[in-house]
């Protein structure tokens, strides 16, 4: 269940207090369908905030980090959090992944010019949002990413209908 809080002022004398949108989570099964499912989550928690301008970025890095949840974090018979953070009055986005799977990602040392499949994602991460890392968690991970609010503006970031999928 998810609530927002309304920041509007309540008359002329109580002064408009910043306050970010509340954050959104939902939890994943193990299935191949939680991967689309997590971004259309995501895409609709954007544009409930307004839109974002770096949308696309904040999408792809959604689908890339629930897909390694899938891949290498979620145990069978289990499943992965995903929770989206709006922080800051320009409009920050932080995107957490949290599985119960052990160990940490971390980019491939390969060259990016060698063919192979997968293996990617971590440097797609890496390259769009403005950090990324790994936190701890009892049991397994929480892999998070951050985009700060740069270029965020009222109307931006609008994913039109043939680019959700």
């Amino acid at each position: 269940m998810t609530t927002e809080c309304d920041c509007r002022p309540v008359n002329d004398e109580t002064p408009l207090l910043f306050q970010p949108p509340s954050p959104r989570e939902r939890f994943y099964r193990r299935e191949r369908q939680s991967v689309p499912a997590a971004r259309a989550f995501a895409r609709d928690a954007l544009q409930d905030w307004g839109g974002y301008a770096r949308a696309e970025d904040v999408l792809l890095c959604v689908s890339e980090l629930a897909t390694n949840a899938l891949v290498h974090g979620v145990p069978p018979g289990r499943g992965f959090l995903l929770r989206l953070v709006p922080y800051g009055e320009d409009g920050g986005v932080r995107v957490e992944v949290h599985d119960s799977g052990d160990g940490a990602p971390v980019p491939p040392q390969q060259d990016v010019n060698e063919p192979c499949e997968g293996g990617r994602g971590l440097l797609l991460v890496s390259e769009l949002a403005d950090k990324w890392g790994v936190g701890a968690r009892c049991p397994g991970k929480i892999v998070w990413c951050e985009f700060e609010g740069r270029g965020r503006r009222a109307g931006d970031g609008k994913i039109s209908a043939a680019k959700q999928r």
